[in-house]
């Protein structure tokens, strides 16, 4: 007697009633609140978090804002994080691009050329023994490569060139005393506002 190789299959038999979708599609869509302005709303998608397009639209202005602000707290942070030599490099940038400009049309301080190799900013009294006056302008002038570099500053012909650019009184001054210097962040940042803001004015006036 053979056996039969088919499956016995178990009829089908549904436990509970069809039900048969409701023809209002609100009665399916719990109500949510809206996140603009929390009003409740039956969402038509499931994405859906505002009740209409005025309040998508504040949604993404706000969401906006609020990555602007993310940004500014990065910004901030990544500043507070670099060395204040960082800083101090920036700071001398803007300065020197200040008396570049205004030196344009003038000779060597210290010698009077008018051609060199390259032309520097050239500091009367140095960086070194006097910090408290390193971004002031009057230190600060246009030199040749030769005096700067290789005659260290030039430093007694600078105070001829400089006494006879700016006064003795003003050259009186620099020399000193000053207060310690306190090259803070803050404190270096407005000295580069300020010679941004004289760069421009500078470049107005000459029409560049």
């Amino acid at each position: 007697m053979k056996r039969s190789t088919e499956l016995k299959r178990t009829p089908f038999k549904r436990k509970a009633p069809l039900r048969m979708a409701p023809t209002d599609a609100k009665a399916t869509v719990s109500p949510r609140e809206c996140d603009v302005c929390t009003k409740a709303f039956f969402p038509a998608r499931t994405t859906q978090v505002v009740c209409s397009p005025k309040c998508a639209t504040k949604k993404v202005k706000l969401a906006r804002k609020a990555q602007q602000e993310a940004d500014r707290e990065h910004r901030r942070k990544l500043a507070a994080s670099k060395p204040l030599a960082h800083w101090h490099e920036l700071t001398k940038t803007s300065v020197h691009a200040l008396i570049r400009l205004r030196d344009h049309d003038d000779p060597c301080i210290s010698c009077g050329t008018r051609t060199t190799a390259c032309w520097q900013a050239g500091h009367y009294l140095s960086v070194g023994a006097h910090p408290e006056i390193r971004y002031h302008p009057d230190n600060i002038n246009k030199q040749c490569l030769r005096c700067n570099v290789n005659l260290s500053g030039n430093q007694a012909m600078y105070r001829l060139g400089l006494v006879a650019k700016i006064g003795a009184a003003r050259v009186e001054a620099l020399e000193g005393p000053h207060p310690p210097a306190k090259h803070t962040r803050e404190a270096l940042a407005g000295i580069r506002k300020e010679a941004n803001a004289k760069v421009r004015q500078l470049k107005k006036e000459k029409g560049l």
